[in-house]
């Protein structure tokens, strides 16, 4: 897999379609990523007592690697070729 943590991706298919955002974690054996922001999932959980009360928490979602592209920040210049005329 050829990204990483902090890599800044476009998602090419699916619900976020043409959303952009940051890789917070990476599952190279699944070959899933976790997008910050994006695919957001909503998890019902049961409360236990005082430290964690029940209610439902919204929580990112894994993605598979083959619906992002990875966005480069920097702009690559042109190279200006000029043939000498004899």
């Amino acid at each position: 897999m050829k990204l990483k943590v902090g890599d800044r991706v476009k998602v090419i298919t699916g619900k976020e379609k043409g959303k952009e955002g940051t890789i917070t974690k990476t599952m190279a054996k699944l070959n899933r990523i976790v997008i910050e922001g994006l695919n957001i999932i909503k998890k019902h959980t049961k409360g236990d007592g005082q430290k964690n009360p029940s209610g439902i928490i919204e929580r990112e979602a894994s993605m598979d690697v083959s619906n992002v592209k990875k966005i480069d920040g920097k702009l690559k210049k042109e190279k200006k070729t000029t043939k000498k005329v004899k």
